[in-house]
Formats: structure tokens, sequence, C-alpha cells
């Protein structure tokens, strides 16, 4: 069931809505997803009153964006895994919304915390047949993520304004990173993120280790080890594995402040997690490394700037995305990031190229 909210064209089937809710309870990368569809509704609706429900570590983030007003601390929801350990013992008392969109998924059970939020519209994927909220579009599993949340905007007559995501960062959080990056002495910095939530789409400390040799003898590298601070284990085995010195900065930044270290870099080698998005967010060129998980949904839309490996593409690669991850070869990785690092290089050619001949003309 699909009903155009105050489409374009002249179409409108309901007035404009002046109170909207967002709800996504998810983590860094599916957050930073989501951020073209943010400006897309923000131009489309400009005088509306936006409000962001989400999981509290998100509001830093959020608080950043010029495309929401307000954010409000996610409560929990029964079948919500996403949910504070302790569910509210009472339903909050929700400001009135005109337009509720949600944004945390296929909506099995998601829906139903949105049409609880008493909208008078609202949208988002479900089930078919799913009469929860106004406004339900198929959910299509492969989806790349930011095109996903741009096809809900659409429905709610939100044109895209953009493709880039997105992540504002302030002079002082640059500053304190290139502080924690050190001194570069004309050398590349080049960052390794081992971490990820999941553990089957981590790639080897030892692996790691060896590319992060590998990649300061070939370019006398300054290697920057990422992470969070319940990462410093692996971050602390990948530089006690490496002959090569490197900075360990796991635990080291607030969230402002690692997405300012990983911009500051010249090219991050990833995991696919929050930290690839973050790459893509900040323009950082980037080698994103997958197994279990799908690039045709996760991978950074840019190909240019943003190299991707599919362990599981490889002739002869082991069943099962988690074991090919492991059987990834550090010499197939280091010639993706001599690619990206030469890719790089001539975007910026072209993008100072092309800066002169604005300013001379």
């Amino acid at each position: 069931m699909t009903m155009p909210i105050d489409g374009q064209g002249g179409n409108s089937l309901f007035p404009a809505p002046s109170r909207i809710a967002l709800f996504q309870a998810l983590n860094l990368g599916d957050l930073l997803c989501t951020t073209p569809a943010l400006r897309a509704i923000r131009a489309r609706y400009p005088s509306a009153e936006i409000t962001f429900i989400g999981r509290p570590w998100a509001e830093d983030f959020v608080s950043r964006l010029a495309t929401v007003d307000h954010f409000i601390p996610f409560p929990g929801f029964p079948g919500i895994s996403e949910s504070p350990a302790e569910l509210a013992d009472t339903i909050p008392l929700w400001p009135s919304f005109d337009l509720a969109i949600q944004m945390h998924g296929s909506g099995e059970v998601s829906n139903g915390f949105v049409a609880g939020l008493g909208a008078a519209q609202s949208a988002g994927f479900g089930p078919p047949g799913d009469q929860r909220l106004t406004t339900v579009l198929n959910w299509v599993e492969n989806e790349p993520e930011p095109l996903r949340w741009l096809r809900l905007a659409d429905a709610v007559g939100a044109a895209p304004a953009g493709l880039q995501t997105e992540f504002p960062l302030t002079p002082a959080e640059r500053d304190r990173a290139n502080a924690l990056i050190g001194p570069r002495d004309g050398r590349p910095a080049i960052g390794l993120h081992s971490g990820a939530s999941d553990p089957s789409r981590r790639w080897s400390a030892e692996s790691f280790a060896k590319l992060g040799d590998r990649l300061g003898e070939a370019f006398q590298a300054r290697i920057v080890l990422t992470g969070s601070d319940q990462e410093r284990s692996l971050t602390t085995a990948v530089q006690r594995l490496m002959d090569a010195p490197a900075v360990d900065l796991a635990g080291m930044t607030a969230l402002g402040e690692f997405a300012a270290v990983i911009s500051s870099l010249d090219l991050l080698v990833t995991n696919d997690t929050g930290a690839s998005h973050v790459a893509a967010a900040t323009r950082t060129p980037s080698v994103v490394l997958f197994g279990p998980t799908r690039p045709d949904r996760w991978a950074p839309l840019d190909r240019r700037r943003h190299q991707v490996i599919d362990a599981t593409s490889f002739a002869g690669a082991p069943t099962g995305g988690a074991a090919a991850l492991q059987a990834l070869s550090v010499d197939h990785v280091f010639g993706a990031c001599l690619h990206a690092l030469q890719t790089a290089e001539s975007l910026e050619r072209r993008f100072s190229e092309q800066e002169h001949i604005a300013w001379a003309g």
C-alpha cells in the first residue's frame, strides 16, 4: 500500500507535514546511510520540525545535522533487539506528529513502534499486506542502503538532494585528530581498522599486521590503528605483530574525533563496519573487505574512491563468507591499496586542475 504524502507535481493528497518523526535505533553505519534521505526530506519540507528517535549514542551525531531539529532517546519496544536492557514501564508521552517515518529496517516489528507514535500519516518498509502504516514499501534485501532510504523519502514526496553521505566535523575535532596522528614528514597516513561488531566480519589481526608492514615499507607510511575502546585488544594484537611502528588510537577518540582521524588519513583499510561508512562520508579513500555481508548492500556508492574486495568472489574461496574472508591474501589487499592510492592521487589532481581552471576563468 503506497499513498504519496504531499507528493511532487502538485498531486498532494495530504497537507505538508509540520511535525515529522524519524525512527532508527541501529549503529553508526546504518545512520550514516540515511543522511542523503534526511537531506531530501529537509529540502522537501524546509519548515517542518523534524525529530529523530534513536539510541542514546546517536544524539551526538544527530546534533551535527542541519536536517534534524530534535532528538529523543529510543525507550525500547518489545521485539526490537536494540532496545535498552530495561524497557520503560510506561509509554512515553510522545509529541504530536503529522508524519512518522520508519527507517529502522524491514518493518516486521519496528512498524508496530512507529504506528504507536500516533502520527496522522506514516511510511516505511513492511511485509506484504502490512496495514500498520499508511504507506508501506516492499523491502529489497540487497538494495544499497543510501538508495533504499532515498526510495522511502521519495514515497513521502522528497526528491534526492545528492547521494553523498555526510559526517559534519568541527575544527577542534580536526585539530585533535592531527595531533593524535602526529607528524607525517611528507609521508602518507594509512589507517587500519581491524574491528567489527560481528567477529565473522573481521580479517585476521595477523593479516592486518602483515599488510601494515608492507604499506610501511612501500610508502614509509605512518600506520594508524583505529577502533573503539572495546576493540583495543584487536589493535594491540595488530601492533604487537607488526615490525613497522604504528600509532594505536583505539579507545582514544570520541565519536567526532574518530571521524576526524579517518578524514585526515590518506587511505583507510577496513572491514565492513561503521568505519567504512565514515570514510565514505568524509571522502577518505578506502579499501573495504567483505566476507559474510554483501557489497551490493553495504559498500560505498563511489567505487572510484573506495575499493571493494568481496572475499567470496575469488576462485577457490572457501565456502561461507567468514572463511573466505580469513583466506583473503595480503597480496590482494596490498594491490587494492596501491590502486586506491593511485586513484586518489588522480582524483585529487583532477579536482585541483578543475579548481585552477575555475579560478583562472
